[in-house]
């Protein structure tokens, strides 16, 4: 979540306009705290209330995002544990709902934490294998942690990284440069 509020800023900031959607409807404050970081990005957001049903939120943001003309429609969904496989076919509902109803190009990145260790690259080769994922993106390297797991995912499924996260700020988002890191 912390992570589609830094992404909106940066393109906001690189003159795109941006909506926001949360679809993570099943975690306590998930949408409070996607509306938070929209105001802080000054971007607008769709969301429904807690529990609803994270593909009609989807359905109602792409309608926005057409009706807006918006340039980008970036969606938050909840963090999924990859051995659920009804909370899998439900990430899926979503992601198909984007592509179906979507003229633009659909991206689906996978968000790392850095702290994860092997676990991480079986739960990256799920999600690839359910969502046919495009890049991935790495958060706490600000830590101890050094990210190394995501490496790993990189290599073997043969996706890009291509944001890094290095703290807490809107501003921490970096560009993935493969010889500094």
């Amino acid at each position: 979540t912390t992570t589609i509020g830094k992404l909106a800023c940066h393109f906001k900031d690189g003159g795109k306009s941006v909506i926001l959607a949360a679809a993570d409807t099943f975690r306590a404050a998930a949408t409070e705290q996607l509306t938070i970081w929209a105001q802080r990005a000054g971007v607008p957001i769709v969301a429904h209330g807690e529990g609803a049903d994270p593909a009609a939120v989807v359905f109602d943001a792409v309608a926005s995002a057409k009706a807006k003309r918006a340039d980008l429609l970036i969606v938050d969904t909840a963090g999924r544990l990859h051995t659920s496989a009804d909370l899998m076919r439900e990430l899926e509902k979503v992601v198909n709902v984007v592509r179906k109803r979507s003229k633009l190009p659909v991206y689906t990145v996978l968000v790392i934490d850095a702290t994860t260790g092997q676990n991480g690259l079986q739960q990256a080769r799920e999600f690839n294998r359910a969502l046919d994922l495009d890049a991935l993106i790495v958060t706490k390297l600000d830590g101890t942690a050094k990210g190394g797991i995501a490496l790993a995912v990189s290599h073997e499924l043969g996706l890009p990284i291509v944001k890094i996260g290095v703290g807490e700020g809107i501003d921490d988002l970096r560009d993935f440069d493969a010889r500094e890191f």
